[in-house]
């Protein structure tokens, strides 16, 4: 039986837009860097200062720390800026629908993201999301973010679920879906409404893809019965 669903957010349960991809790549330019859309795809899910090593590191750009750091700031202030004030933030249709359905049966709710707990905040306020799931976590809240299996731990440890096997992951980037694999999850469904398609997303172990977060709740509650 499912004991806990571990939804990932922007892509995910989270709509808005381009948003990740374009705050990544103005930050960047601040040194020189200019990926394109695809390489941006590649670090999708990963903890954001990780990401932004790899898109430096592949650009053959040398940075410091000091530099490295700086653009991760500026990605967070241009990111909270974004989801607290543009009107395109809004849920995944049928995301609320998900949580109070699953939480009406008895099963625990959580997020996790490759944000930071400050923009995780932003997303919570903004969305009136504080009270609809049952626990959160960010990727700097853990010794290491996707695809290390921490975060999924972590909400376990939070919500007194013991065992992986009882816990299902949903996410739309291929880390997600390694996370899931890492944790021991039963379930790791994947979705198709992040930056990967369904084709992208086959080759990576999964239970299962939906088109659309508002398809989880059925897949969980058969596991549940």
């Amino acid at each position: 039986m499912i004991e806990l669903v571990v939804f990932d957010m922007a892509g995910t349960t989270l709509y808005d837009g381009n948003a990740v991809s374009d705050c990544f790549r103005a930050a960047l330019s601040a040194v020189g860097v200019h990926p394109d859309q695809n390489a941006v795809n590649r670090v999708m899910g990963f903890p954001k200062p990780e990401a932004i090593r790899t898109l430096v590191t592949a650009a053959q750009r040398s940075c410091t720390e000091r530099e490295l750091d700086a653009v991760h700031a500026d990605f967070v202030r241009r990111m909270s800026d974004y989801y607290a004030t543009n009107p395109a933030v809004r849920e995944i249709p049928g995301a609320s629908a998900v949580f109070a359905t699953l939480r009406g049966r008895g099963i625990k709710v959580a997020l996790n993201t490759g944000f930071n707990r400050a923009i995780v905040d932003v997303i919570l306020g903004r969305l009136g999301w504080t009270k609809v799931v049952d626990a959160t976590v960010a990727s700097d809240e853990v010794a290491r973010g996707r695809p290390y299996p921490y975060m999924i731990f972590r909400l376990m440890n939070q919500l007194e679920v013991l065992d992986s096997r009882h816990v299902a992951k949903v996410g739309d980037t291929p880390v997600d879906l390694e996370e899931g694999h890492n944790a021991g999850c039963s379930l790791v469904i994947g979705v198709t409404t992040g930056s990967f398609t369904r084709e992208e997303l086959l080759v990576h172990r999964h239970t299962h893809l939906v088109d659309s977060v508002s398809g989880v709740a059925e897949i969980v509650l058969k596991t549940h019965a």
